[in-house]
């Protein structure tokens, strides 16, 4: 499965996306929701991949995901 971590300005994780079952998916949603996630002070995304077999740990209670790329919503 595949989501979308919420960061703010100063880096803290404010939120996260429904998971999806391919990249290519959520990469539509985020393509059509990043006007309003960046309305709503969400600066920047995180796309993690929780199929993979190496993760890197997104805090207590969130699981293990991949990180497979960061992206800044508005201009940086």
């Amino acid at each position: 499965m595949i989501d979308w971590t919420y960061l703010d300005r100063s880096g803290e994780e404010v939120g996260r996306s429904p998971r999806f079952p391919d990249v290519e998916q959520a990469e539509e949603w985020i393509g059509a929701s990043w006007p309003e996630l960046l309305e709503n002070g969400v600066e920047s995304v995180v796309l993690y991949d929780h199929g993979a077999s190496q993760g890197t740990d997104r805090g207590a209670g969130q699981g293990v995901g991949k990180k497979l790329y960061r992206m800044a919503l508005g201009p940086e």
